[in-house]
């Protein structure tokens, strides 16, 4: 027997947005207020480091959260400027699709569909911080999610797959 959708459809793909939120975000200024006074006294650029992951979480019921995870350290010199960290999550309804299209679905669109959201969220945090203004660069997914998959063929010792 096949499922009946929302709209009557029976057995279409369908993906859909139920709720976009934050899980978990955080702030720290370790050294300040000297790091503001080292910031105009130095010469030294600030260095920047984004680190980046994601997971999906099945809910049940074609149900999925999934959590884009943002963490950017900005160093000046040995010290840590601040540290901004950002948890954007949302759940995806995902029925009707291969495992294989599911997964890139949680693995590229998803994460991308948050990161706005995400980058947002951190600038707001360190413009509120005290800092000047940073706009992370867009991302592409698609190929983090390619290469991830690679990496993981490679793993398994590149056995062809058995369709």
């Amino acid at each position: 027997m096949a499922e009946i959708t929302a709209n009557g459809q029976a057995g279409q793909p369908q993906l859909v947005l139920q709720k976009i939120y934050v899980k978990d975000a955080s702030f720290e200024a370790p050294n300040a207020p000297q790091v503001f006074q080292e910031m105009g006294e130095t010469e030294a650029q600030p260095q920047v480091q984004l680190n980046l992951g994601h997971k999906a979480v099945d809910l049940g019921n074609d149900l999925f959260e999934v959590v884009l995870s943002l963490t950017l350290t900005c160093n000046l010199g040995e010290r840590t400027a601040y540290l901004a960290e950002v948890h954007q999550a949302g759940i995806f309804g995902i029925g009707g699709f291969t495992n294989d299209d599911r997964d890139g679905i949680l693995g590229s669109y998803c994460p991308n569909l948050l990161f706005p959201y995400a980058r947002q969220m951190v600038s707001s945090m360190i413009q509120e911080g005290g800092f000047p203004p940073f706009l992370l660069q867009p991302i592409n997914f698609d190929a983090l999610y390619a290469e991830q998959q690679r990496q993981q063929l490679e793993g398994a010792g590149a056995h062809p797959l058995n369709s």
